[in-house]
């Protein structure tokens, strides 16, 4: 675990790891949503540039709904956290202190970036369709990020189970590295590797829908399918972390992830079972492959 990968020469600012990978995830991402959308679009001659002016605003819903959804829910739980953020309301701005939520970015990005598509004279719910492909390859580089900080950590892992190899668990380097956030509690122990799992899971998640795009019947279907994986393996991947910080409720039952998921995998199947029967040839499906 790295969490700072060096300091700039002759000024001593800190380069963190997980800025670095989540730079580079909205990179890639971005890469890929307009290869896109210059591949599937309904003008691929003059998509690819509004596509990627789109992406400008789906980073900035992406930091306004992450911290958002943070700041939330530490509030609501009165954490220490929410207490400082009630004494400073500045203090809510500086998000290079920590403090971002993967569920409140998602939605902010769908948002910011459905307008922005609206804008743009795209349709949205068809530039959904491929953003969040391009979208889920990006989340799986920022999760390395994750993984070298030591942020979204999982539980400790029981006796029975410590035999198990990584990627499914990892040790905790005692000492922990200089702004490592593992926690104290935590260096030296075996944890589950929730952060690879997570990194496993968004790759699966865009691979699949990434197949759908080629297939679809309609846009928004792969929009559906991609919420509706995420949220019951992210669901699946909350029951196996430790970082009570996310929020956890009726005595650490549930997490706020999983109750957003709940209602997000209600949402995306009751659509798609809707839509069960609906064929909206598109302007692409000549060219996807059928």
């Amino acid at each position: 675990m790295h969490p700072i990968l060096f300091e700039i020469p002759g000024l001593g600012w800190p380069v963190r790891s997980f800025g670095v990978m989540v730079a580079i995830g909205f990179l890639v991402g971005s890469h890929i949503f307009t290869r896109l959308g210059a591949r599937y679009g309904d003008d691929p001659k003059n998509d690819p540039a509004r596509y990627s002016n789109i992406t400008v605003w789906i980073v900035v819903g992406v930091m306004i709904g992450a911290r958002a959804m943070y700041v939330i829910v530490q509030m609501l739980m009165d954490t220490d956290d929410g207490k400082h953020f009630k004494a400073d309301p500045l203090s809510i701005l500086r998000i290079w202190e920590g403090g971002l939520v993967m569920y409140g970015g998602m939605i902010g990005a769908i948002g910011f970036g459905m307008w922005a598509a609206k804008r743009m004279k795209v349709r949205a719910v068809h530039a959904l369709d491929m953003g969040l492909v391009g979208g889920f390859v990006g989340q799986a580089i920022g999760r390395i990020g994750c993984f070298l900080v030591g942020d979204d950590y999982g539980k400790v892992v029981p006796e029975r189970f410590q035999n198990l190899p990584f990627p499914i668990t990892l040790r905790v380097p005692d000492p922990l590295p200089k702004e490592s956030l593992f926690g104290a509690e935590n260096a030296g122990q075996l944890l589950w590797a929730t952060q690879p799992l997570m990194l496993i899971k968004a790759l699966i998640i865009a691979y699949i829908g990434w197949q759908i795009l080629k297939r679809r019947r309609y846009a928004g279907q792969v929009s559906l399918w991609i919420l509706l994986m995420y949220a019951v393996l992210r669901s699946l991947v909350e029951t196996l972390r430790g970082d009570g910080v996310r929020g956890v409720w009726f005595s650490g039952t549930v997490s706020t992830s999983q109750i957003v998921s709940l209602v997000i995998a209600l949402f995306a199947a009751t659509l798609l079972f809707k839509n069960r029967h609906t064929v909206n040839p598109l302007p692409d499906a000549t060219k996807s492959g059928g």
